[in-house]
């Protein structure tokens, strides 16, 4: 058995994975093409071994990260002949992917004649072809409505980048000029990391590399299992319903049994609720990262977040359920829905067993996007809104964070300026701030929504859709933390009666000048309202975060 490597060998191996991931981003944020990546900041960066665990990440999208050893373990299946220079790309939530408009390259890294590792980069694109522009389409019944599924596929072959390929994806969606630089983004990012692990390798030699990373996934466990160990053995349960999935069935339920005992943590989401009809189905890959987000969730901050992380955790779940839909069914929202609510679930299980652990709930995705024509240039455009974002969940740190976001992300979804976004599209922002009393109270508050009026200044007709949750059930209130309010999203047009926008539609007509009103929701309050200091309070009444009803 080869002997291990010495400590400070490992630390400084584990720094350089840690710069070369995050590196990688950099490379993402600055290259890509669409606003959805160069701004949003909607995509994930990995490394994963030829077992298909992950290795490092960077800070960014926690439920893109938690799949891709899922992932990783389809290419592996798919394809055995991998030689240096080829770059395989993949989509399919049936092979190992979480929903359609994730798109992901991964560029192998060799050492000498053998492979050991992949550099990733996940990236969700702007459209990817089906039925509805911008990826998502609240009227899919099955997933080839949906858009474009990409089982592995070999994009380039020894360096040699396959044209007739990025001809045909580029072909299938609605703005082939971001696609395809998105795209090119993606595989320079993936080279960019397989150039930064050779010269790893060409320091401390691949071997010894290797042999790090696995004291790096020892390492990771001890202190995951030390931390599991301080909790209180039981069999937990949680529950969090999805309001609807657009086509007349209301309350979907989620349901998380958690057994704990010693350092082993077992999730069980077998009696969730069956199936739908609709793009709230989830994956397996993308409900199995669900269940690691949640665990992730109740760890210390400065522990790995590698496989070694996750070998105390086990998860169960049943074929046909909202967890995890049989092959065929649409999926396409599952990335937010139904994984924050598996999430939700799963943390107020565990709240029994780690109290001072379990945030209260962060706000639920409920996203807009537009399709129209931009005056000022005569071109096509599409928008998504990353704007408005409703807020964090409070925790016994303190209060949450205003307008960051919901479960999946956590903060790594970004709403960009607004600025910037004004001038690449015929949009005004006549409002966008924090709403006040719409985090939950408790001993700790909230994070707060926000209050969005966005004008529309296109010439002629344009469309919308929506695709999202939480207008029935706001972020949940956690140890005794009342529940935040839910998000109120109105189109307001001249001469006609406003319009409740449903969370799941589609062909919502907009004229010039109508205005998007969206009130969203806040985070979950954590604790006791009573057990607030009164300074506190007096503090977010004399900042606007509570108004004078709300501060009592």
């Amino acid at each position: 058995m080869p002997r291990p490597v010495d400590p400070i060998t490992r630390s400084v191996v584990e720094h350089r994975l840690s710069s070369i991931v995050t590196e990688m981003g950099e490379a993402m944020l600055r290259t890509s093409y669409s606003q959805i990546l160069n701004s949003s900041r909607d995509f994930s960066i990995g490394i994963t071994d030829t077992q298909g665990r992950l290795v490092a990440q960077a800070d960014h999208i926690p439920v893109h990260v938690g799949a891709l050893p899922w992932a990783t373990r389809a290419v592996e299946d798919r394809f055995r002949d991998v030689v240096p220079g080829d770059v395989i790309l993949m989509n399919d939530p049936y092979h190992g992917g979480s929903h359609l408009p994730d798109l992901t390259a991964f560029v192998p890294v060799f050492d000498g004649g053998e492979r050991l590792f992949w550099t990733v980069v996940r990236a969700h694109q702007s459209d990817i072809g089906g039925s509805t522009y911008g990826a998502y389409n609240p009227d899919a019944r099955d997933i080839w409505t949906e858009g474009l599924r990409v089982p592995p596929i070999r994009l380039a072959e020894a360096g040699r980048l396959r044209e007739d390929l990025v001809d045909l994806l580029a072909l299938n969606t609605r703005n082939g000029h971001d696609f395809r630089g998105d795209l090119a983004a993606m595989v320079g990012a993936a080279t960019l990391g397989e150039r930064r692990m050779k010269k790893l390798f060409a320091e401390f030699g691949g071997p010894v590399v290797v042999r790090a990373v696995e004291g790096l996934f020892d390492a990771a466990e001890q202190r995951a299992r030390a931390i599991v160990s301080t909790w209180k053995d039981g069999v937990y349960e949680g529950e969090a319903f999805l309001d609807d999935d657009g086509h007349g069935r209301q309350d979907i339920r989620i349901h998380a049994r958690v057994t704990k005992r010693g350092s082993d943590v077992a999730v069980d989401l077998s009696a969730s609720d069956p199936q739908t009809t609709s793009f709230v189905n989830s994956s397996h890959a993308n409900m199995q990262s669900a269940c690691a987000m949640a665990f992730a969730y109740l760890l210390d901050p400065d522990v790995p977040k590698n496989a070694g992380a996750f070998r105390p955790l086990t998860v169960k779940a049943r074929e046909g359920t909202i967890v995890w839909a049989e092959p065929g069914r649409p999926v396409t929202m599952c990335t937010s829905h139904p994984s924050d609510e598996i999430v939700e679930a799963i943390v107020k299980a565990l709240s029994g067993a780690c109290p001072e652990r379990a945030m209260a709930g962060w706000g639920r995705r409920f996203r807009i996007a537009l399709q129209g024509e931009d005056p000022r240039t005569g071109r096509g455009f599409i928008w998504h809104m990353f704007h408005a974002r409703p807020g964090g969940g409070a925790s016994a740190g303190g209060d949450g964070w205003s307008s960051a976001g919901e479960w999946h992300t956590v903060g790594g979804l970004k709403f960009g300026s607004v600025e910037f976004a004004e001038v690449r599209f015929p949009l005004h922002f006549r409002r966008h701030e924090f709403l006040p009393d719409s985090g939950g109270e408790g001993q700790f508050r909230g994070g707060l929504g926000a209050a969005l009026d966005l004008v529309v200044e296109t010439a002629g007709p344009a469309l919308a859709n929506t695709a999202g949750d939480g207008v029935r059930y706001g972020a949940c209130g956690m140890q005794g933390g009342r529940d935040a309010a839910p998000h109120a999203y109105r189109l307001l047009s001249e001469g006609r009666e406003p319009r409740v926008l449903r969370t799941k539609e589609t062909g919502i007509p907009v004229r010039p000048g109508d205005v998007f009103e969206v009130r969203s929701g806040g985070g979950g309050g954590w604790g006791p309202p009573e057990a607030r200091e009164p300074a506190a309070r007096q503090r977010d009444l004399a900042e606007g975060l509570v108004s004078a009803q709300g501060g009592r």
